[in-house]
Parts: structure tokens; C-alpha cells; sequence
């Protein structure tokens, strides 16, 4: 087949040029792994194709001419409903999966098992502790530290009637979940409780699925990943504004590369100590580099972009281009969003890719293995073994494009409430006023069906335009600080209203909030300014979008938005399309049920123009101006 010309791939220089020196490399890269891969199964695309059991796999034939039901009996309705439920529930586990590490480090904390981590957030934990209930008063840290714990074990099983972040749903939302019977309960519970209810001969009612769905996605949002989220900055600091740089450019020729990769902070804080070690420092000068520079990949560059301003080199379909370098020394990567092909680009070069979670091997790795136990001396290693790598680089091979981009990164809701004066009302009054008509959370990941970072900063660009302030988080985060809109000179890009608000504060229009658990920020934002304007959250001119989203995680997030009450608008169909009762549900029934649906729409101008829409609608019904 045919290369298609570079321009079609992405919109980024760096990208481009890596793209390029992989076909002269001989390298394989995620768009040639596509070309292999079509057509695609047209089953597959529109959930019409069931695995559940061994009496399949079945299919039903979207034209009707063929099978209209798998062997068990279910019809294209049950088996899209199930398939769909299961991606749901493999994306909430991994998010949640991703806070029980983080809830498992606070107890060894609390405990006195590990030096290597602490509390740096001592005033939130104990804000957090009150919030959810518990009596703090002459409590020492780690008694805080182990109550809390304890508190957020009880989230993970089943003795409770909902999660403890519950309070800061507005209560009217609330009412609603109670009155849908969507409350989430436990996280593992309603996992758990999705993949026994997709096994064969349980719900076979494709409404009762999706609405199950439904609640076990708010278990994450509201419980799971929110958990993440609170742990993280009570471990390792709550994100403040901060400014860093941002693309391939951020790569040093003169300098051991190390990259950090995947989602858990609990790896890449210990690899960051380490790399500023002045003993680390003194090897690598002596086997001939400058130093040692670390620069951050996807989630986990975005939690330690957003706390500690190390730079981003990019995101999702970047990784493997990060290896085309021929910089890099060494990838650590822990979980989530690690395609297995960087093992294999990895060998192109001298570079090594490192796991450190037991929960995620790579074949062809170099396993180095972390725990709160000895996460420390593991990351001694890792550098160790990235100055060895150093002496073996080539340095013929390496070609670093562009120059890096700078970002203004850091919004968490403590920093966007401390800019605002310590409370919520000068944004309410902004938004009343129509300076800005409503904000917009721009999330998700990169998906190779789609040009690279198009979607992600055009749909971007339109919103500011139209004074929607965005929000943004994951992958996201790279397409809009590289196209410059991440610094506050974007508010020229934004229109007038926004524009004023922004250099007034001296912040951008487009704010980062952090890694993909930290949606869970923005639901947090959105339930604020819902109970401060006694409102429920599908009130609020407010919405979301997952532009070029790929994974079961983004489903999960996407659902827990609209269960929420935002309205999110998907650049790409997820695989429901076979059934039309699951389709129509998503994007009209639910409105009526939760307050709000799903939009699928690939062109960033009409997704803006349906977002532009659904604000105007909503500051109408709220006597504002529309």
C-alpha cells in the first residue's frame, strides 16, 4: 500500500519530521500497524459481534439478511449493550485500579512502611478527612493519613450505599441518580456487578445495561479517579500554575534522555529524585554526558508537568516518534496507553524500555520492578542503566526537531480558586456577565484513524473563539501546548469577552488540569458552580469533548460526564452503532433520563458549533444572555 503523504498524519512539525526518519530507519510505527490492519471488521466497529461464551462467536448481520441472533438468543440490542457495558467497566477498573495504588502508598505512609514517600499536602488531607467525615482534631498527620485510608478502602467493596465523594454532587443531581437508581454504591462492586450481569443468561435488557453502565462510570468519576486524583496531590502536592516546554524539542543531544511513561505518579516522583541526585549526576558526566534530562510521555508527563514543571515531549501517538530520536536513552513506563510495539522500536536504537508494575510486563523489557518498599533504590537503577545506554548511542543517529514550546500548565481547582480570589463568584459573575458564556473540558487521547492533534486543537481554537473557556487534561494537553495555546499571550486567539477575563488574571484560555483521572476535577468545578447557583449540574452552560478518543477508558469518562449532566460530544462513534435502541439512547434518550447526551461529530467546527449551541440553551433557561 502506498504511503500517504506526511501532512496526512499530523498537524505537528515534530511528529512530521519523526514519521519521516522512522521510513529511512526501517521503523514500523502505529500508522503503518493501521494500514496492515484494514479493512477493519465491520462486526467489530458496530458491537454486532459477541465472545462472551463458547457457544460463539456470534455476529449479527447489520442488514438483516443474515443471523438476527447470536446462539444464546440475544439480539444486536443485548449483545451492543453488553459489549459496551464490558468496555465501560475495563475502563473504570483501570482508572480505579490506578487510585488503589495510590490509596495503597497513603496507608504504607500512615503506617510508617516507607521513607521513600510522605505527605506534602498536610493542610488538604486534613480538608479532604473533614469533607468525607472524619474528626481530625488532635490527630497527628499519620493518624489523618490512616483514617482517610481507611475510609477510602471502604469506596473500593460493598458495605456502603455510595462512595464518600458523594457530597460534592449538588444535591439535586443527587436526587436524580437516586430517583434513575444510578447512585454509585462501590467501585469494585459495580465492576464487578457489570461483567456478572454481561456473562450469559444475566441482564439481557439492553436499557438496564447501559443505565448500569452508567452508575459503575460514576463510580470512577465520583469515586475511583477522584480518589486518584485527591491522593496525588495529598502525596506529592497540589498543582499550582507553573511554566514548562513542550514538544520533541524538549530532548537534549548533549544530555542522558530519560522519559517517563504511563499514568502513576508513584513511579515517575522517585525517577525525578533520582535524576537530580548529585552522585547520578557526577556518572553521567563522567561517561561523557551533560547531564541528565528527564521529560515526560502522556499521563504521567502531565503529573509531573503539572507539579514539579517538567517538560512534555508528547503524547499517545508520539512515543514511538519520541524513540525515532535517537536520544533517548531510557523510556520508564508503568501502566496504561503503552503501545507493546515501543519494545520493538526500542531495539531499533540503543534504547531500553523499563517496566516497573507487576500488573503490566512487557516482553522484550527490562523488568525493574517498584514497590513503596523500595521504589527509591529501583529508580537508582533505572539511571544507572540510562547511563550505560548513553555510551552506547550513536550519535549519527539522533536527530531532535524543533525547538520545544513554552506552556503555563497547573490549574487545579485549589490554583483556578486562589487566582479567583478563594471562592467560586467572579467566575460565576464572569459567566453571568456573558465575559464567559460557559466552559468546555477538551479531553481524551490521540487515535490514528484520525490526523494527529487536528480534532484536539481546532475544536480547541473554535471554542476560545467563542469565549468558552477550555479545560483540558491528558493527551489533549500536548495538542494545545504545542499550537501555542497554553500561555497566556493565547488569550489574543480568544474572543473579546474571554479574551479581557484571561489578561486580566494573566492566565491562558485554555487551562491544563492535569492527567486523565483528573477529569475528575472538572465534574468537581462543575459541581461547585451548580450548588453555589443552587442548580443541578445539566444546568450550567457547560460541556465536554473527546475529540480523537480511543480507549475503554475514555468510554468510562465520557459516560460519567453525561451521567453527570454535560453534555460530550465524541469525535469518533464508540461500537454501539449496531443497535439503534443503545444509539438512540446515547444520543437522545439520556437527556430525558440524566440531562444530557452524547453527540458524535468529527469536524472540530460543527462539534463547536453543537457545543455553542447546547450553551446557548442553557444560559437562555437560566435568563442569561445567550
Amino acid at each position: 500500500m502506498a504511503k500517504k503523504d506526511l501532512n496526512d498524519y499530523s498537524i505537528c512539525s515534530d511528529a512530521r519530521a519523526m514519521i519521516a526518519k522512522a521510513r529511512e530507519d526501517g521503523v514500523e510505527t502505529v500508522w503503518d500497524r493501521l494500514e496492515e490492519q484494514q479493512p477493519h471488521c465491520g462486526f467489530c466497529e458496530l458491537g454486532l459481534s459477541c465472545r462472551n461464551c463458547v457457544m460463539g462467536p456470534c455476529r449479527i448481520d447489520p442488514f438483516g439478511h443474515g443471523p438476527k441472533r447470536g446462539v444464546c438468543g440475544a439480539d444486536a440490542d443485548v449483545i451492543v449493550a453488553r459489549n459496551f457495558g464490558r468496555m465501560v467497566a475495563a475502563g473504570a477498573a483501570a482508572h480505579s485500579d490506578h487510585g488503589r495504588d495510590l490509596l495503597e502508598t497513603l496507608h504504607a505512609v500512615a503506617e510508617g512502611e516507607t521513607t521513600d514517600y510522605g505527605i506534602r499536602d498536610e493542610a488538604k488531607l486534613r480538608r479532604v478527612a473533614e469533607e468525607v467525615g472524619l474528626d481530625t482534631a488532635g490527630k497527628d498527620v499519620k493518624a489523618v493519613a490512616k483514617a482517610l485510608a481507611d475510609q477510602f478502602f471502604e469506596d473500593y467493596g460493598f458495605r456502603r450505599g455510595s462512595v464518600s465523594f458523594i457530597g460534592r454532587v449538588p444535591a439535586k443531581r443527587r436526587e436524580l441518580w437516586q430517583k434513575v437508581g444510578i447512585t454509585p454504591r462501590g467501585i469494585d462492586r459495580d465492576i464487578v456487578e457489570m461483567m456478572h450481569r454481561t456473562h450469559m443468561g444475566v441482564d439481557n435488557d439492553a436499557v438496564n445495561l447501559c443505565l448500569h453502565a452508567a452508575r459503575l462510570s460514576l463510580a470512577d468519576g465520583w469515586g475511583g479517579s477522584m480518589i486518584a486524583t485527591e491522593l496525588s496531590d495529598i502525596l506529592f502536592g497540589t498543582p499550582s500554575p507553573r511554566t514548562s516546554k513542550i514538544n520533541l524539542g524538549v530532548l537534549r543531544a548533549d544530555h542522558i534522555n530519560i522519559l517517563v511513561h504511563g499514568h502513576s505518579p508513584i513511579v515517575s516522583e522517585m525517577i525525578l529524585a533520582a535524576v537530580r541526585d548529585p552522585g547520578l549526576i557526577a556518572k553521567a558526566k563522567a561517561a561523557g554526558a551533560a547531564g541528565i534530562n528527564l521529560a515526560g510521555l502522556c499521563c504521567t508527563g502531565n503529573e509531573l508537568l503539572m507539579r514539579q514543571g517538567i517538560p512534555m515531549a508528547g503524547n499517545h501517538l508520539m512515543t514511538e516518534l519520541a524513540l525515532v530520536t535517537g536520544a533517548v536513552e531510557v523510556v520508564v513506563v508503568d501502566y496504561q496507553c503503552i503501545m507493546p510495539s515501543l519494545v520493538t522500536v526500542a531495539a531499533c536504537y540503543h534504547s531500553r524500555i523499563v517496566s516497573t508494575s507487576p500488573k503490566a510486563k512487557f516482553t522484550g523489557a527490562t523488568h525493574i520492578e517498584f514497590d513503596v518498599h523500595n521504589a527509591r533504590q529501583k529508580a537508582v537503577e533505572v539511571v544507572e542503566l540510562a547511563i550505560e545506554r548513553f555510551t552506547a548511542r550513536d550519535q549519527s543517529r539522533v536527530d531532535i526537531p524543533g525547538a520545544p514550546v513554552d506552556i503555563m500548565s497547573g490549574f487545579s481547582n485549589e490554583a483556578i480558586l486562589t487566582a479567583l480570589g478563594g471562592t467560586a463568584g467572579p467566575l460565576l459573575d464572569a459567566i453571568k456577565a456573558g465575559k464567559i458564556r460557559g466552559a468546555v473540558g477538551i479531553v481524551g487521547c490521540n487515535n490514528p484513524k484520525v490526523k494527529h492533534d487536528y480534532q484536539n486543537s481546532n475544536l480547541i481554537r473554535e471554542c476560545i473563539k467563542r469565549d468558552l473557556l477550555v479545560l483540558v487534561t491528558g493527551c489533549v494537553t500536548v495538542s494545545a501546548g504545542k499550537q501555542g495555546l497554553l500561555v497566556p499571550k493565547a488569550a489574543d486567539l480568544a474572543g473579546p469577552g474571554l479574551s479581557e477575563v484571561c489578561k486580566a488574571l494573566g492566565i491562558p484560555p485554555v487551562l491544563h488540569m492535569g492527567s486523565c483521572v483528573d477529569n475528575s476535577r472538572i465534574i468537581q468545578l462543575c459541581g461547585m458552580l451548580a450548588s453555589a447557583l443552587g442548580v443541578d449540574i445539566s444546568d450550567l452552560p457547560v460541556a465536554a469533548a473527546a475529540p480523537e478518543w480511543y480507549s475503554e477508558k475514555a468510554a468510562t469518562i465520557g459516560l460519567y460526564a453525561v451521567s453527570s449532566g454535560i453534555f460530550t460530544v465524541l469525535g469518533l462513534a464508540p461500537p454501539i452503532l449496531g443497535s439503534k435502541t443503545v444509539t438512540d439512547l446515547a444520543v437522545s434518550g439520556l437527556e430525558g433520563v440524566i440531562g444530557a447526551s452524547f453527540a458524535v461529530e468529527g469536524d472540530p467546527v460543527k462539534a463547536a458549533e453543537l457545543i455553542d449551541a447546547r450553551i446557548k440553551a442553557k444560559r437562555a433557561a437560566l435568563g442569561l444572555v445567550p
